[in-house]
């Protein structure tokens, strides 16, 4: 069954994204960045990035999950529940990104993985028996199980950062999700709660422990630079002469040859950093 509400949100994330696949300045823009965020302001960027995608399999892969889950849990909850979920679980995953990578200003993320897998992990709280089936395979496997080896990968994926993936994302969303379906329907947790318990005290147990002892964790990301920086404010005022080498190269462009010699890419790029420096 497809929900009006799913294909809104899938309809959104595909426009956004097909946006962001076309124009690298809005891509930027929109997307998570950390130093932005801390230092800049720009919290919009933890809601507009996860509408933004790095890829269109990344794009299929989230949208083909929330198809799966998002009438389930929106029959069982009713479409305010769903949209608390999806927010709440996007808004958790980002916070514990930042958390995990408070010390690397320079990290940025997109992807709605945070807000599908709070879906994900409701649907697992409140129907744990129901069967998932494993894509091109003739198999499945109960949702729970499948839950508790997710958290298991989540939080090994976190401490060796293997194939550069947000798991902290994907970790701290399923946990929003997995909490606030409970709160909207308390019977469940009694219903279930032997698997809940398997697969939510793992989880936090994980994140008290990063609590207690940050500096055990090993992070890196994909987009990160291979230039070190000691701190944000050493990052901000790096990108800053960076682009302000990047303006001075572009204005004395026109002073030579005058604006119509400027490609549309560094037309936009001129508008942006102009911006940037008011």
């Amino acid at each position: 069954m497809i929900t009006a509400l799913s294909i809104i949100l899938i309809l959104a994330n595909v426009i956004v994204s097909w946006k962001g696949f076309r124009d690298s300045i809005f891509y930027d823009k929109y997307k998570f960045h950390l130093e932005k965020v801390l230092v800049g302001k720009e919290y919009y960027r933890i809601f507009t990035s996860a509408f933004l995608h790095s890829g269109v399999g990344h794009l299929l892969w989230n949208m083909i999950a929330l198809l799966a889950f998002s009438a389930a849990v929106e029959y069982a909850l009713g479409t305010g529940g769903f949209i608390l979920i999806y927010l709440g679980s996007m808004i958790g995953g980002k916070l514990f990104t930042m958390f995990v990578h408070r010390h690397h200003s320079d990290y940025t993320s997109v992807g709605a993985s945070g807000a599908v897998n709070g879906i994900i992990f409701a649907c697992i709280a409140l129907f744990p028996k129901t069967s998932l089936g494993i894509l091109f395979l003739p198999i499945s496997i109960p949702a729970w199980i499948f839950g508790l080896i997710y958290v298991v990968f989540s939080i090994y994926g976190i401490r060796s950062s293997r194939g550069n993936v947000g798991h902290e994302s994907h970790l701290g969303g399923a946990l929003i999700g997995m909490f606030i379906a409970l709160l909207i329907r308390p019977e469940a947790f009694v219903e279930n709660y032997p698997v809940i318990l398997l697969i939510a005290v793992p989880t936090i147990a994980f994140i008290a422990y990063t609590l207690l002892r940050p500096h055990s964790l090993i992070v890196s990301s994909e987009f990160r630079s291979k230039k070190k920086y000691h701190s944000v404010d050493d990052r901000y005022n790096a990108e800053k002469a960076e682009k302000q080498k990047e303006l001075d190269r572009i204005l004395d462009k026109i002073n030579k040859k005058g604006m119509s010699s400027l490609t549309k890419k560094e037309k936009e790029l001129l508008n942006e950093l102009s911006k940037t420096f008011r």
